[in-house]
């Protein structure tokens, strides 16, 4: 947790692949600790060979079947289906707003929203933008997308900043958004 919080948490992501994966993942974790996905995070990878929408559409009931038995994952048998699912739905947004990337970042701006919290109990689990973008992941197909796993999934790929002021990665995530502004 302390090395995902350190490196990755809230950095701008503009890759397709990594922004599946973490749709998979913040999917699985529904109901779950989000340490209990990380540990299982290179299993993931493994059986969503390597979170390319393109390969996970392919997979037919009986790879689905070996998923759910899989112990390395999340063997939820609607969880897998959605991941299959969100591939689907997202090579289609692909071929309307050319990336992923480009479809998701529209819903702030494509610029991060920089919040300004000093304790954890401000930070909340919705915003008017994770409603708005989940209501439209929704109605393009996809599933395990309700506006509290999108939101989740804005601060994991950078869309909004949500490090406490006082944290040492506010200021550097906020400087990196500035870089890959420029």
């Amino acid at each position: 947790m302390i090395r995902y919080h350190d490196e990755e948490w809230g950095v701008p992501v503009h890759d397709d692949r990594k922004h599946f994966e973490f749709l998979v993942l913040e999917g699985a974790q529904a109901g779950l600790s989000w340490s209990t996905v990380l540990r299982k995070r290179a299993a993931y990878r493994r059986a969503f060979a390597g979170f390319d929408p393109q390969k996970v559409v392919r997979f037919t009931p009986k790879r689905i079947q070996t998923l759910i038995l899989d112990p390395g994952i999340i063997r939820n048998r609607l969880k897998i289906e959605s991941a299959v699912k969100n591939a689907r739905a997202i090579l289609a947004v692909q071929a309307t707003f050319r990336s992923f990337d480009a479809y998701c970042w529209r819903f702030v701006g494509g610029r991060p929203r920089v919040n300004r919290w000093r304790f954890t109990r401000q930070i909340p689990a919705t915003s008017p933008e994770s409603y708005a973008f989940s209501k439209d992941l929704k109605a393009r197909g996809f599933r395990f997308v309700g506006a509290t796993i999108v939101y989740a999934h804005m601060q994991a790929v950078g869309m909004v900043n949500d490090h406490l002021v006082d944290c040492f990665r506010y200021r550097l995530v906020e400087a990196r958004q500035v870089h890959t502004r420029s």
